[in-house]
């Protein structure tokens, strides 16, 4: 039983602008695939639109959970959490004025998540062990790197089967960012996960990746079959290597 994603055609923006035109993907089972752009070029109305947040004018958005297709346009943000769709959003979005702990339990408010509430807090702690030491502590309080630790903790609370992962570099020192990348791999590899990346970061984005994605106001422009197309891409090279 696979978990992925399939977007086809997918048109959508805000009132008269349009930002995605006929845009198509997809993410198979496991894999985690690099949605990678300059700012302002669509990545995060996508993600929206997949966690139901922005509405598509046309296209289809498919989510494969555990071998069952559920249509997603149309759905409730909630309603795509209590599938097994999870979302580090850019810029953490965490509730600053409560705490680490707070933050984590809040992740868990999906029925599936609920039963293992205390299993996962375990698994989170034992990942992100700066979040240990902060477990008391104010969430606003936190530095970028310990907030970004404790959103992405946040998501797993809810015991994903696909993570949407909204670009995690933002504000992050490179040493940071690195941590963090890692993060995601180590985490996708332990559980199978299905992880779609939106990041302008290309060094960072690609050493995880199995594949990538192009885009450019609003449409994939390229599509690399493995790191090693992608790195060797014309495009690629003139928008993140200045060749």
């Amino acid at each position: 039983m696979g978990n992925s994603l399939r977007i086809e055609g997918l048109t959508a923006g805000y009132g008269s602008v349009r930002v995605l035109e006929d845009l198509s993907l997809s993410v198979g089972d496991g894999e985690t695939v690099a949605l990678l752009g300059t700012n302002g070029n669509g990545k995060s109305t996508l993600i929206k639109c997949i966690m139901g947040i922005v509405r598509p004018t046309a296209g289809r958005i498919v989510a494969e959970i555990n071998g069952t297709d559920h249509d997603l346009i149309g759905m409730e943000a909630h309603d795509v959490v209590q599938l097994g769709i999870a979302l580090v959003p850019e810029g953490r979005r965490l509730f600053p004025k409560l705490t680490v702990e707070e933050n984590l339990l809040l992740g868990a408010y999906r029925k599936a998540a609920r039963a293992r509430i205390a299993e996962s807090l375990e698994f989170c702690y034992e990942t992100f062990p700066r979040l240990t030491e902060r477990r008391a502590q104010l969430a606003g309080s936190m530095s970028g790197g310990e907030q970004q630790m404790l959103s992405l903790a946040r998501a797993l609370m809810t015991t994903p089967s696909i993570l949407l992962v909204d670009e995690p570099s933002v504000g992050l020192s490179p040493l940071l960012v690195q941590t963090v990348i890692g993060k995601i791999k180590e985490l996708k590899e332990r559980f199978g996960l299905t992880v779609l990346m939106a990041e302008q970061n290309f060094q960072q984005a690609v050493r995880i990746a199995d594949r990538g994605y192009v885009i450019v106001h609003g449409k994939i422009e390229f599509e690399g079959a493995s790191r090693e197309a992608l790195a060797d891409n014309e495009l690629v090279k003139k928008l993140y290597l200045g060749l």
